[in-house]
């Protein structure tokens, strides 16, 4: 096994526009990447060198992740076919366009196929965003491990590599919403060769060139960004148990995790059975800080962190949260090791992250020639994710902001990868020349988040060497640059583009970062707000807040102070609309009623509010599987975290958010009373909700009559003959 972490402190990776062209680059560019035999003929193709199978419609828009990764091999002269939305139910539709020479590259999608199929109440959706027509149904549960399996059975030996955000944040054993369980590594399920996590350019150009040389895939151990299957542990790689990155405390009365032996699934025991046998492996502790830092600069390269296994993280919340933690704690490119885990007798091994693209590679990526529109098989059908991005442009990529309810950091990373202005210019400039119904409006101008453009660690020693899970929570980070000067150069800039009228900001601003510049924040609020601006506090109490890792109410008061003066000095009428979530981990039914009242005292009345929502291997999941706090180190002794669970709870908690609804005015005044907050109920400005009015009273004594006495009759309406014979009178 090659050593998967030569580069991995050297920050050195092969640019990816300077690979030799795949032959099959003689064919030229498709206007659109081929999705049937017919398109395959008419470029003279007959058979494709890679196919990418996707839950999503086929969007030729760099906002897509298969038209991206499609477009991009393509410029290395490979064959790219797209397989969209595939009827699952039989192996046929994984054959329409040949067997691919390479490999089969299976994605779910833009999002995590339960998340895009089901809502926070695991309640199935009719809609699906990334569909035409915006019809749900178009693609499975667990959709990427059921596209590899149909792929495996289309043609059983062609390579498989599974990517995107649902493999990424499914990577490890992760607890899922859904099933209310813990659940094996998707690479497991998926039965896949491959697993890429995070943003793929690197590995998939590596992966494609090394297949087309003869390369067995098998042989393919050293990439970044990738998982796969392994028998043992090679001899000439140090091992560290995870208890000894950060010791989790008393376990159970047990030594050690990696001692129980299960007879049923047995997965643990290979750990145990690993310690017994005489290896040249050794398990490193440390007994003294000098250790340490010698063991970190010498050996870090060819050391492997082994996570507790997938019986032990389902049998042990403690050490679920510990192996989050863990995870978490090894994401920075500059100094994160390689993993292992064992799962059902079998070991999966997790090369380190990706390094991140140059600002040349990004551009390199978004300079193909999308066609920026839906495929033509579409027709006239409507795509509503397309429809929301079609005028807009992604000028960067991650996120160091860390909330822990998010899975952007999970998936892009922390370190921002930015474009070049040239290349975003040229991008609205093409916006303007080639996508139909354009009206001078470019939407948005943004990423993950809109203002971090070019901001990173000032200093690259401390970037390299830097654990922290936020570089913006607790506080702002001191060797964080928060010059916003290049994003208000870019808008400037964007806003003299011949044919522009207006450039408005949609993505999510960090308000936290904006107020260290007001520059930014007389640049946005003066010329890219179209009237309102949608930022998210996500709560008004430090509890909460502080599991979710965001700054509290203060910082937001700053900045709205901020916004409300410069949009005065611009004689313009805008409004922030805030968002916030409910239900969230470390959420007490007092939180919520402070929310409220912060929100009726604002006369805020939401129309669209959230209740939190599990995503796979986010630390505010861990909190709720575990109702300990990863943020921190984890043992049995640390805190613990109230979790709002129950569809009951779940509820009340929105309805707090929607105290202006008359629906949910019974919960809430039920609820005001079991707590003590009766005086909260009235007339009166300070009151939350209003009491009960005279029809609501004579409506409720209704119904309880009805109830009482059986007559279904009386509840609905009808007449008086039938109530007095009901009660057994006479007339």
């Amino acid at each position: 096994m090659k050593n998967p972490s030569e580069i991995s402190l050297s920050h050195k990776a092969r640019p990816l526009n300077q690979y030799p062209l795949y032959w099959a680059e003689c064919f030229g560019t498709a206007p659109f990447l081929p999705v049937s035999r017919d398109e395959m003929d008419q470029l003279g193709w007959d058979s494709c060198d890679i196919i990418i199978v996707t839950g999503d419609a086929y969007v030729d828009h760099p906002s897509f992740g298969m038209a991206i990764i499609g477009r991009l091999l393509e410029a290395q002269g490979f064959r790219v076919g797209i397989i969209d939305q595939p009827d699952w139910h039989s192996a046929d539709p994984f054959r329409a366009l040949g067997k691919p020479n390479l490999f089969f590259g299976v994605s779910a999608g833009n999002m995590d196929s339960m998340i895009n199929r089901y809502t926070a109440d695991r309640k199935i959706r009719s809609d699906d965003a990334y569909s035409p027509d915006d019809v749900g149904g178009k693609r499975p549960d667990r959709c990427s491990v059921v596209y590899s399996q149909r792929c495996r059975e289309a043609y059983s030996d062609v390579p498989i590599v599974v990517g995107g955000i649902e493999a990424s944040l499914r990577r490890i054993a992760h607890y899922d919403y859904w099933q209310d369980k813990v659940r094996r590594s998707i690479l497991a399920d998926a039965k896949a060769d491959l697993l890429l996590y995070g943003n793929a350019e690197r590995a998939i150009v590596e992966i494609a060139h090394r297949l087309a040389k003869g390369d067995d895939i098998s042989a393919i151990t050293d990439i970044r960004g990738s998982a796969f299957f392994i028998k043992d542990i090679p001899e000439d790689w140090q091992i560290l148990d995870s208890t000894n990155v950060e010791k989790p405390g008393r376990l159970e009365k047990r030594i050690s995790p990696y001692e129980i032996i299960d007879q049923d699934a047995c997965d643990s025991g290979q750990d145990a059975a690993d310690k017994a046998q005489p290896k040249k492996q050794v398990e490193i502790t440390f007994t003294g800080k000098l250790e340490k830092l010698q063991y970190k600069l010498k050996q870090r390269l060819k050391t492997v962190i082994r996570l507790p296994s997938f019986d032990d993280v389902n049998r042990d919340p403690v050490l679920y949260a510990h192996a989050n933690r863990v995870l978490h704690l090894e994401t920075n490119p500059g100094n994160a090791r390689a993993l292992v885990q064992n799962q059902g007798g079998q070991k999966i091994w997790f090369n380190p992250p990706p390094i991140p693209l140059t600002t040349e590679e990004m551009d390199y990526v978004f300079s193909f020639n999308y066609a920026r529109v839906p495929h033509p098989m579409y027709k006239k059908a409507r795509i509503p994710a397309y429809e929301m991005i079609r005028f807009s442009v992604n000028i960067m990529r991650g996120c160091f902001g860390g909330c822990t309810f998010c899975s952007i950091t999970e998936h892009e990373g922390r370190v921002i990868q930015s474009r070049s202005e040239e290349s975003i210019i040229r991008e609205i400039e093409l916006i303007r020349d080639k996508v139909p119904g354009f009206t001078g409006v470019i939407s948005d101008l943004g990423g993950p988040t809109a203002n971090m453009y070019k901001l990173r660690c000032k200093s690259p020693k401390a970037e390299q060497a830097c654990r922290r899970l936020s570089c913006v929570w607790p506080e702002i980070c001191g060797h964080l640059d928060t010059d916003q000067t290049p994003t208000v150069n870019l808008y400037r800039k964007a806003r003299e583009v011949e044919g522009v009228k207006k450039v408005l900001i949609a993505s999510g601003v960090r308000y936290d970062l904006a107020i260290e510049d007001p520059n930014y924040v007389k640049e946005l609020v003066t010329h890219h707000v179209g009237g309102y601006l949608k930022i998210a506090p996500e709560h008004t109490e430090k509890a909460p807040l502080d599991k979710m890792m965001k700054p509290g109410m203060g910082t937001y008061d700053k900045f709205k102070e901020m916004f409300d003066k410069y949009t005065k000095e611009a004689g313009k009428d805008q409004y922030l609309i805030p968002y916030f979530i409910s239900a969230h981990p470390c959420t007490e039914d007092m939180d919520m009623v402070n929310l409220a009242l912060w929100l009726k005292e604002r006369n805020f009345k939401l129309d669209e509010v959230q209740n939190y929502y599990t995503s796979p291997m986010a630390n505010a999941t861990a909190m709720y599987h575990t109702g300990k706090n990863p943020i921190h180190k984890v043992n049995h002794k640390s805190e613990d975290v109230e979790v709002p669970k129950g569809e009951i709870h779940r509820r009340l908690h929105r309805a707090f958010l929607r105290y202006h609804d008359p629906a949910n005015w019974p919960i809430l005044r039920k609820t005001l009373k079991e707590m003590g907050k009766a005086h909260l109920i009235g007339n009166s400005p300070k009151c939350l909700v209003p009491a009960e009015s005279r029809n609501e009273l004579k409506g409720r004594d209704q119904k309880e009559f009805a109830k009482r006495s059986g007559n279904k009759a009386f509840a609905k309406g009808k007449t008086a003959n039938a109530v007095t014979a009901q009660k057994g009178l006479t007339m």
